[in-house]
Formats: C-alpha cells, structure tokens, sequence
C-alpha cells in the first residue's frame, strides 16, 4: 500500500530534521540506490500560539548519507504574542536547531519485524525564550541591569520505528527515550537539569487517489519538570508543565516522494501555575499564569529535490 522508507524519508518534524510533526523517527532523508548522499529535503513549519507564547515559522533543510544518517539545520523565527503580562517571556526573534542522526538497524533488516533503531542529537542556540528573558527580568528587580540570557540545550535520544503494512491494520509505531534540558522542544526555556523524558507516537497509513496516501496520527513528549527561573515568580516555586500531544495528518506521495503536507492540533500549555499580583488586600493576590495554548494548529510542507 505505502512504502514505508520512502513514505518517511523526506519527512520532517517542527524542528527540521526527519519524523512525526514534534517527534523523532528511526528513518533518515532517502537516499537512491546505488547513491550516498540524498536530495536535500527543505521544510517550512508554521505554529500559531499568538495569544501568549506567539507565532512560531520554522525554515529547515536536511541531508541524508547512504539512508544510514543525516544531518540537518533548522532557523525557528518568531514573532511575539499577544499577552500585555506573559509574552514578553518570548519576546525573541528565534533560535537556531542543529540536529544529526544515525540508524544502527533499519527497520525490517534481518526479519520482517524488525524495527528501525536509530540514535541522535539536538542542539539548540540562542535560545533566550522564557529562563533567558526571567534572567534577565530578575536581575533588573535587584538593581543589575543584563540582557537576557542566550541558552543552549541538547537532546540526546534513541528511537525505535516499525511500519506494518500487512491486515488488519496497517501501522507506523514510533517509540523512544530521549536526555534533555530543554522544555517544550526549547520553546519553554530551559530546563533546570537533564532529564530522561519519554516520546512517541502511532500513525496508520492510508491509500488515497492520483498516487497520495495519507497517515492520521498522535503524537506525545513527555517534558521536564521545572524550567529554570520560572519557579521564582511562581506561587509554590514549581510550574506545572504537562506533556505535550499532537494530533495530526500527514499527505505525501505513495512512491518516489517529494511533496509533504502537515496539518495539526498541539496540545501544549494551558494554566502552568499562579504568580503573585503584589497588589494589597482585598485585590485578588495570585493571577494565573495561563499559557493559552492547550488547542495550537500547526501546518508544515515538506520539498525533496
């Protein structure tokens, strides 16, 4: 029905390099026979957050070697959201992802149900989002005058990926462990330390007309649990940030892919705690710290050369 290396090659996640829409996969940029280095896969990803955490457009371009690695680059642009008490913690134009990626077992090699297994990295700069800008707001509260603060975070992962294409029902299955010390894909600052966090998802594919087939899917990331600084201005000293889901549907060429298309609903923060309002009784003293963003629509396009 679909094949399942071709179906996953040039496929790329918020982040630019190859997998679900916010989850890495064991399948790297394809490669022709006979070939080792791919077609450069080029990807654009848009995430609307506009009420607090802001509109997120991610330019990205992958490579693939022998369909046994890749390497790929990734510019986040961001435009900053509409909250007059929260957004300022994104008020940032960006940040930058590196990523690289090895298979060590492709997927069906050795017997037919034998999952792909590959094993990456992920680093991202200039990431002042949240920690960067409560670094800087803290000091400020204390008489020092800084800028925010530029981060780095890595992730460190594994991943095991199956596609069954054989009744009842075809399947894509996606599961991995990743060490990270960044929140929300870094989008949520920085972590206060590494942590093994869980990741996943379960698409199954589907045969459409004109040569398309298509993958409804969901997807999850477990996050850290306390994000660097965040704590300080929060009542209790701890946020609450929960896993982030997505819920998506991917349409792409059946055979020789090129074109990808993503559309999809995040599910990421809501109400991640309560602030203190510094307001004298009989005002209310805590304001909740809403993040508006349990229901994010998420688009991406996908282009193999």
């Amino acid at each position: 029905m679909l094949v399942a290396r071709q179906l996953n090659a040039q496929n790329q996640t918020l982040e630019g390099y190859t997998g679900g829409f916010i989850t890495p996969t064991a399948y790297v940029v394809y490669s022709a026979k006979g070939q080792f280095f791919s077609h450069p896969a080029v990807s654009y990803h848009f995430l609307n957050a506009d009420k607090v955490i802001g509109d997120i457009h991610t330019f990205g371009i992958a490579e693939g070697f022998a369909n046994r690695a890749e390497v790929a680059y990734a510019r986040s642009v961001h435009l900053t959201g509409d909250s007059a008490s929260f957004s300022s913690l994104w008020k940032f134009p960006g940040m930058n992802v590196f990523s690289a990626k090895a298979v060590l077992v492709k997927d069906g090699q050795g017997h037919p149900l034998m999952p792909g297994l590959a094993a990456g990295v992920i680093v991202r700069t200039h990431d002042k989002f949240v920690s960067g800008a409560l670094y800087q707001e803290i000091a400020g509260l204390q008489g020092i005058a800084v800028p925010a603060k530029s981060y780095t975070n890595e992730d460190v992962y594994v991943a095991l990926t199956k596609t069954w294409l054989k009744p009842p029902v075809p399947l894509l299955i996606n599961f991995g462990w990743k060490a990270t010390n960044a929140s929300i894909l870094g989008i949520g600052g920085q972590s206060t330390r590494f942590s093994g966090r869980l990741f996943g998802g379960l698409g199954i594919p589907l045969p459409l007309p004109h040569g398309f087939g298509m993958v409804p899917s969901a997807g999850f990331t477990q996050e850290p649990p306390q994000v660097k600084y965040l704590g300080d201005i929060l009542v209790g000293g701890s946020a609450h940030i929960p896993t982030t889901l997505d819920y998506a549907i991917r349409v792409t060429q059946k055979e020789h892919p090129h074109v990808t298309f993503d559309i999809g609903v995040g599910q990421v923060a809501g109400n991640i705690g309560a602030a203190p309002t510094g307001l004298p009784l009989p005002y209310p003293q805590t304001v909740p710290v809403d993040l508006q963003a349990r229901h994010v629509v998420g688009l991406g396009l996908g282009f193999r050369y």
